[in-house]
């Protein structure tokens, strides 16, 4: 049986959205995964406001309870942080034990990244060498690349014995 994993991120707001899940998911076939993308699950008509919201939470969760891994973008977005839905997917499948693989583009540190120990509101700037705030680090297994990095790490967590 194929594996599966789901594709969180922030791509599902790109003017491509659509492509680019399809080719997420092509990606995913290459590496002999099926991908799961948020916007597989078609939002029925009539549903809008808080009640589209709602539809859709619980659409992807489905979704990662439905999957063997997943496969998070943790790309800054809209600011130096990740996309905060992103975030709490790759929270919830660590709360349900599935392995969970971050890539991002930057590997250096968080202070590194925002130029020092605080941040412009003088805000303290974690200092534990991570690229991403210590909960998502410790949640995720990180790779500084893309989904196909990302993807070759989640084939080398299954095949770990």
């Amino acid at each position: 049986m194929t594996p599966t994993v789901y594709l969180a991120g922030f791509d599902v707001f790109r003017p491509d959205a659509l492509a680019r899940g399809e080719r997420l998911r092509a990606l995913c076939a290459e590496q002999g995964w099926a991908g799961l993308y948020p916007l597989d699950n078609a939002l029925p008509a009539g549903l809008a406001g808080a009640a589209a919201a709602r539809w859709i939470y619980e659409a992807n969760l489905g979704l990662i309870r439905q999957a063997d891994a997943v496969l998070a973008n943790l790309n800054n977005f809209r600011g130096a942080e990740p996309d905060s839905g992103t975030a709490f997917e790759v929270g919830f499948a660590a709360a349900l034990g599935k392995p969970v693989v971050g890539y991002l583009d930057d590997g250096r540190p968080l202070r590194v990244q925002m130029g020092g120990a605080t941040d412009a509101a003088g805000c303290a700037v974690e200092d534990f060498g991570l690229p991403r705030n210590l909960m998502l680090a410790c949640a995720a297994h990180l790779v500084v690349g893309d989904a196909r990095a990302g993807l070759a790490a989640l084939a080398a967590i299954r095949t770990r014995p």
